[in-house]
């Protein structure tokens, strides 16, 4: 994803949020009711609520479909092969769909998609990193993420200078 894909996605984010009478309402426009549900669940994963709101309150599964359905041809179909995959790996492992797979089940999955191990996984692997990438830009991007990034005012310290002469500088 390129810098103005990534801001034309932030700007969609931001405009996109559905009114309240709007919400029940909601259909995806390109995940089926099974997808919708799956992607629910990975972003879930992915940024879980804990102290503060996650990906599932976010409705992070909405922007992705909203980004698919307006977003290149060619990142829908690599996002529907991944969601494709993701189901028949799975139903091979578990003997079943990955959103019917119980938390500690569906942990496992994508933590051996992203430790990659075998060829078996690798297109595993590349979906888990869309599927993270996606997840964090657009959390980021809503009113509950940004929120959360910018809690209290802090800047988180990792991003200050750790050069012995800036301490307290920054």
């Amino acid at each position: 994803m390129n810098r103005r894909e990534y801001l034309q996605l932030a700007a969609t984010a931001a405009l996109a949020s559905p009114a309240p009478a709007q919400t029940a309402a909601w259909k995806p426009r390109t995940f089926d009711a099974h997808q919708n549900e799956t992607v629910i669940a990975l972003t879930d994963l992915i940024i879980p609520s804990t102290d503060t709101p996650g990906a599932k309150a976010a409705q992070v599964n909405r922007y992705i479909d909203l980004f698919l359905n307006d977003g290149p041809l060619g990142e829908r179909d690599r996002f529907l092969e991944g969601l494709s995959f993701l189901d028949a790996y799975s139903i091979r492992e578990h003997g079943e769909p990955f959103v019917r797979c119980a938390a500690p089940r569906q942990t496992a999955i994508l933590k051996a998609f992203d430790r990659n191990e075998s060829v078996e996984v690798a297109p595993g692997h590349r979906f888990f990193r869309m599927v993270k990438q996606l997840t964090s830009r657009i959390y980021y991007s809503t009113e509950i993420g940004y929120k959360e990034l910018n809690k209290g005012g802090r800047v988180p310290s990792t991003l200050g200078c750790r050069h012995p002469e800036h301490k307290g500088s920054a």
